[in-house]
C-alpha cells in the first residue's frame, strides 16, 4: 500500500455515543454514524489507511488520571467499549483488510503510550483525517500530538462531536487557528 493518508476514527464507542453510554454525547454523536461510515468506505476503497484508536480502561483504576474525572467507561470486554451502531458492522466487514486496524489507547491522545507514530511513519503517512468523539477531548489531544509530530491535519466537521457544544466549537477553531488544520 502506498497511501500517505490515514483516517483515525477516534473513540466511536457505545459508552461515548449510545443513549445508555456512560459518558455519552448522545444525539450529536449518533448523527456522526453515517458520515463516519461513508468516509471509512471512501478511504478504504481508495487504499488509504483506516485506523480505530479506541479508549480502554479498568474500572476505578487508582493510577489512571481519568478515574478522578469521569465514571468508569470503555471497560475492556463490555458493551460500552464496542464500536457504536453501523461502525461496528463496518468494522466487522473490514477488520481483515490490510489497511484497517483497531488498537487500544488508554489516554486522550491516540499517540500517548501507543505505537501509532511508528506505524504511520513506516507506512509513509503524512496526512491524518480525524473523526469521532469528543471533539474537545480525545480528538483535540490526538490533533495536538499529530501537529507536534509534523502531520498534516484534516478535521471532518460533520464527523466530530462532543457533549459540550462550547468545547466543540472552541476545538474546531483551535484546530484551524493554532494547528493549521484543514476543516472540511
Amino acid at each position: 500500500m502506498t497511501s500517505t493518508q490515514a483516517l483515525l476514527i477516534i473513540d466511536y464507542t457505545n459508552d461515548f455515543v449510545a443513549d445508555q453510554g456512560a459518558l455519552t454525547c448522545g444525539q450529536p454523536g449518533q448523527a456522526l454514524a453515517q458520515p463516519i461510515v461513508a468516509l471509512a468506505d471512501q478511504m478504504v476503497t481508495a487504499g488509504d489507511w483506516v485506523l480505530l484508536p479506541t479508549d480502554v480502561h479498568t474500572p476505578h483504576d487508582p493510577y489512571h488520571p481519568e478515574s478522578k474525572l469521569f465514571p468508569p467507561h470503555n471497560v475492556r470486554g463490555t458493551w460500552g467499549r464496542q464500536l457504536y451502531g453501523p461502525l461496528q458492522d463496518w468494522y466487522d466487514q473490514h477488520r481483515k483488510a490490510p489497511n484497517v486496524w483497531q488498537f487500544d489507547k488508554t489516554r486522550y491522545s491516540s499517540f500517548a503510550g501507543t505505537d501509532l507514530d511508528l506505524r504511520l511513519r513506516e507506512r509513509h503517512v503524512t496526512t491524518l483525517h480525524l473523526v469521532g468523539v469528543c471533539t474537545d477531548i480525545c480528538v483535540l489531544h490526538t490533533a495536538v500530538d499529530a501537529y507536534n509530530l509534523g502531520y498534516q491535519l484534516v478535521i471532518h466537521r460533520d464527523a466530530v462531536a462532543s457533549f459540550d457544544q462550547a468545547g466543540h466549537d472552541w476545538a474546531l477553531r483551535h484546530f484551524q487557528t493554532a494547528l493549521g488544520a484543514q476543516i472540511v
